[in-house]
């Protein structure tokens, strides 16, 4: 039996339009090893019961569970963020410096604390076309002053830049993924990320080398721009590596 001081909390965040589900694999993995595990749903996500465009106006609303969460704690949390969930990991890390132990950036967008928090969503949206986003769905909405992106992932969207390596998660991934967004133009308007938050915590960042998604050069950029302390890198991972490669993400 391990030692109890060496369990751990982990906090899961999952990435744009999934949920907590897409943690299905992993979870159970952690609590076989004693850690305790939560798995959350961000506003608009999974089975939160907001919407989207109705109900959910800023990043800081999106990211309003995780927050919640937090300020409830006691004690300290390895947060894990996947994708644009590495976004949510942020805002936690500078409102939250101190409940967080250390942050894992699982192929994750990684922001700066030198620039706005839009930084490298636009930076990786700059080096995309439409035709990357293939069958997926992109809308504008909300007023010319305060616009809202909403993004639809396309099941070939899904299956050839998320999903190659299981058609069986592909097909629940089909099944649940619902409408998200950036929140680009939010986080443009953003204050920085500080040294003193943000800044301040531990991160390792889980580099994952046949990403389609995030490829890897933008991983690697993201790592350049702002190093964490460590890098860990796993082999033949996709981009959804809690499902393609589960047993090194919960040994990793």
């Amino acid at each position: 039996m391990e030692d109890e001081k060496n369990l751990k909390h982990f906090v899961l965040v999952h990435g744009l339009c999934h949920g907590a589900w897409c943690w299905y694999k992993v979870k159970p993995r952690l609590e076989l090893a004693g850690h305790k595990v939560t798995v959350l749903d961000l506003a608009a996500s999974g089975i939160n019961m907001k919407i989207i465009d109705h109900d959910v106006h800023t990043f800081h609303e999106y990211s309003k569970p995780l927050l919640e969460f937090l300020a409830s704690l006691t004690g300290q949390a390895i947060l894990v963020g996947h994708s644009f969930g590495g976004m949510s990991l942020a805002l936690a890390m500078e409102l939250f410096p101190h409940k967080i132990s250390v942050a894992i950036f699982l192929t994750a967008y990684m922001p700066d604390t030198i620039h706005q928090p839009s930084y490298v969503i636009d930076k990786s949206l700059a080096a995309s076309s439409e035709e990357d986003w293939q069958d997926s769905q992109i809308v504008t909405m909300g007023s010319p002053g305060e616009p809202l992106t909403v993004i639809t992932f396309g099941p070939k969207l899904l299956a050839s830049n998320f999903y190659q390596s299981s058609v069986e998660d592909l097909e629940l991934a089909k099944t649940l993924v619902r409408p998200g967004s950036l929140f680009q133009q939010d986080l443009l308007k953003a204050r920085n990320f500080s040294e003193e938050g943000y800044g301040s915590v531990t991160r390792v960042f889980v580099v994952c080398d046949q990403d389609k998604a995030i490829p890897l050069d933008f991983q690697r950029w993201m790592i350049q721009n702002n190093p964490p302390k460590d890098v860990l890198e796993i082999k033949g991972a996709d981009h959804m590596v809690m499902f393609s490669k589960t047993k090194q993400v919960t040994v990793s």
